[in-house]
């Protein structure tokens, strides 16, 4: 995905947006599937202990964990979103180690001389 040779141009801003257009959307945090249940007292199925499920989007915000309940119909696009997210984040850090890479090829360490007596 990222250019890892010494022959390779250095990890640029053009590769990065071609790498990050095609992930979107993305977010991150994590979907579960959660059964719970309902509020109607005379429920058959949670008289009969199988409850409703539910899928519960998680994210951290400033420090604070926020949950909300995500509906069937946008299940596929968070899981897809997820997953894109997840992919930025390794980018993020492939970009860290390909840059520190492109300094020390950029600027070589200084041969040492002998130690003088």
């Amino acid at each position: 995905m990222h250019p890892t040779s010494k022959t390779d141009k250095p990890f640029g801003r053009a590769t990065w947006i071609a790498q990050l257009q095609p992930l979107w959307p993305a977010i991150k945090g994590s979907l579960g599937l959660v059964k719970k249940p309902c509020i109607r007292p005379q429920c058959r199925a949670c008289a009969q202990g199988q409850k409703h499920p539910a899928w519960l989007l998680s994210v951290v915000t400033g420090g604070r964990r926020t949950t909300l309940y995500v509906p069937q119909a946008l299940v596929e696009n968070i899981k897809t979103a997820l997953n894109n997210g997840r992919k930025i984040e390794a980018l993020l850090h492939q970009a860290a180690l390909q840059m520190v890479k492109d300094y020390r090829r950029q600027n070589p360490k200084p041969v040492k001389s002998p130690l003088k007596s």
